[in-house]
């Protein structure tokens, strides 16, 4: 880390789910609580069924909202019937951040294996507000966040940072 000061970030976290309760919901608690932890802000967060249109409405009111800069999800991004997360919001960024998921994937062969496959987890930028789609095992939530997320989030992190670029996003 350097002499830059940290700068909090206002994030936005949706669970998606068929089955989960607030009271119930693991994964997306445990990123409500490392996220405060990390120093940022949680703006919202809630809980959605794996619907691509319901995904679609919260996420696309997340991407209008300028105080929101980062959106967290985690499930849907499986290989099952109602997996829907990648299909919701790829067609809502502007950019892609492919690495995101290739670096997901590299990092859980080393904790689970070839099953890492079955992740469709996603990354982008929409209306200068990034978006990371995490897999809904409490687990990949913590690879994500721990090894990607959170130092990319900080602007201390060197040599570059996600959270270094928000100035510039909307540059044209």
């Amino acid at each position: 880390m350097s002499e830059i000061e940290f700068l909090p970030l206002t994030c936005a976290l949706l669970t998606v789910s068929d089955s989960r309760t607030e009271a119930d919901d693991k994964s997306g608690n445990w990123l409500r609580e490392a996220v405060t932890a990390a120093g940022h802000q949680v703006a919202e967060k809630t809980i959605v069924r794996d619907d691509v249109y319901q995904l679609r409405a919260v996420v696309g009111k997340w991407i209008a909202d300028p105080a929101i800069q980062v959106i967290l999800t985690t499930g849907g991004t499986g290989v099952t019937g109602r997996d829907s997360t990648p299909e919701a919001i790829i067609p809502l960024l502007d950019k892609q951040i492919e690495g995101f998921g290739e670096l997901f994937r590299q990092l859980s062969f080393d904790e689970i294996g070839a099953s890492t496959l079955q992740s469709r987890c996603i990354g982008g930028l929409a209306n200068a507000t990034f978006v990371f789609c995490l897999p809904g095992s409490t687990g990949a939530c913590k690879t994500g966040w721990d090894k990607i997320l959170k130092p990319q989030l900080d602007l201390r992190t060197k040599p570059c940072n996600f959270a270094m670029l928000i100035p510039r996003l909307n540059e044209k």
